[in-house]
């Protein structure tokens, strides 16, 4: 438009809505718009004078008005409104609608919490996960590594390839962060006797901190990063290119969290005496996040628990069925441990974090939040008072070798 009308026409939508909006108030023809007036002076009580913000509303009101059929009475009952509302199909899917998704290999864990889709191959999967995601569930999908290079994941061929490179590694059971070579890492990856110890001679629990991370991800390890994408599950949601996953088709100007990918890697607490720590603390992602399972390390050396051990470390805690009978499956390789919460839930945990703190004598400041912060590995002793005294049940899920975890944004976890 000419420059002598920028002004009058507005340069912001707020600017376009108030300039539109005194035009329909004084009965402008040139409004722009196709349809009377709406707004007027007096109202049936005697009040005159109306505050420009409500002009929105009178146009809104008048639509709606015009869009009730003739045949029905334009006051809108509630009631009535509802039952024509489609059905909601949260009950259907926690009862196992067999019929509906016969074609489907799934099941339930964790109090049907958490869907279990079995055949990562079955291109009807994404109708029942598009109901489960609605609602906010994890999912599961078992076998991803079926379609893996299995050899470029295994620690050896990592440090073969880039054992040369630096990155930071995080002591977990302190929360050091220090700069080292990552050959050291991968050395003690499966072989105790490499590992580094701590002050009083305990064997370090190490995580390799997210190395590689996104760009860097890519261009280091291009034929991981294009094994990695095309095993990806549901790729419709999880694939970069995937017309589902918004976030990576979002306009260049905004400003993108982390979306990876990214390496996660880290040694086993089976070889330690202290099982109370986590190779990663609780945490929410800001994004939807799809954690897969490419490769579990049977550690050896003194002090490291036997097959058994590890299998009835993982039977100490609140299994499902489902997952006890997945851990005595030879075929299966258990490698990771689980616990989820929904985000609804956050402010409860956060309340009982700092309650626990405050019970252990730490000081808890206003602007410290233990979720954000990732300080805290909920141990079994605190789950359980977390249940008891908050009605928050922990969501326990075992990650076997290939098995995706596929987690909504908000859902607080930790490994």
């Amino acid at each position: 438009p000419p420059a002598s009308q920028n002004n009058e026409q507005g340069s912001t939508l707020r600017d376009l809505l108030t300039t539109t909006a005194g035009k329909l108030r004084l009965g402008s023809t040139d409004a722009g718009i196709a349809f009377a007036p709406v707004y007027s002076t007096g109202t049936a009580s005697g009040k005159s004078g109306r505050t420009m913000p409500n002009i929105l509303d009178d146009i809104i009101a008048s639509v709606v008005e015009n869009k009730i059929p003739p045949n029905r009475a334009p006051k809108i009952n509630v009631k009535s409104e509802v039952k024509d509302e489609p059905k909601d199909d949260r009950k259907c899917i926690q009862d196992d609608c067999s019929k509906l998704y016969s074609d489907i290999q799934y099941s339930w864990i964790c109090d049907k919490h958490v869907l279990w889709l079995r055949d990562h191959k079955n291109n009807n999967n994404g109708k029942l996960f598009k109901e489960c995601w609605r609602q906010g569930r994890p999912v599961l999908v078992s076998g991803m590594h079926k379609k893996m290079n299995f050899s470029l994941w295994k620690a050896e061929s990592i440090s073969l390839d880039f054992g040369n490179q630096q990155a930071d590694i995080l002591n977990c059971k302190d929360s050091i962060i220090s700069n080292t070579n990552v050959k050291e890492f991968w050395d003690g990856f499966e072989d105790v006797s490499k590992r580094q110890k701590i002050k009083n001679g305990e064997t370090a629990v190490l995580k390799l901190k997210d190395w590689p991370s996104g760009e860097d991800f890519k261009a280091m390890m291009p034929a991981r990063y294009e094994d990695l994408l095309k095993s990806l599950p549901l790729p419709e949601y999880c694939s970069p290119e995937g017309k589902l996953n918004l976030a990576s088709h979002l306009p260049g100007f905004f400003v993108r969290p982390d979306l990876g990918p990214r390496l996660c890697s880290a040694y086993g607490v089976a070889a330690t005496k202290d099982h109370d720590i986590g190779t990663t603390n609780l945490h929410i992602e800001v994004s939807d996040v799809v954690n897969i399972l490419v490769y579990v390390g049977i550690a050896k050396g003194n002090g490291v628990l036997s097959k058994s051990g590890v299998l009835k470390k993982f039977e100490e805690e609140d299994l499902d069925d489902l997952l006890k009978k997945r851990l005595k499956d030879s075929s299966e390789l258990p490698g990771a441990l689980w616990h989820i919460y929904a985000g609804k839930d956050a402010d409860k945990i956060r309340e009982f974090l700092q309650k626990i703190a405050k019970e252990q004598g730490l000081e808890v400041l206003p602007e410290h939040d233990p979720i954000r912060d990732q300080s805290w590995y909920v141990n079994k002793k605190l789950r359980q008072r977390l249940l008891e005294e908050y009605g928050v049940k922990t969501c326990t899920v075992i990650q076997f070798l290939g098995d995706a975890i596929i987690l909504p944004a908000g859902a607080l976890h930790q490994v």
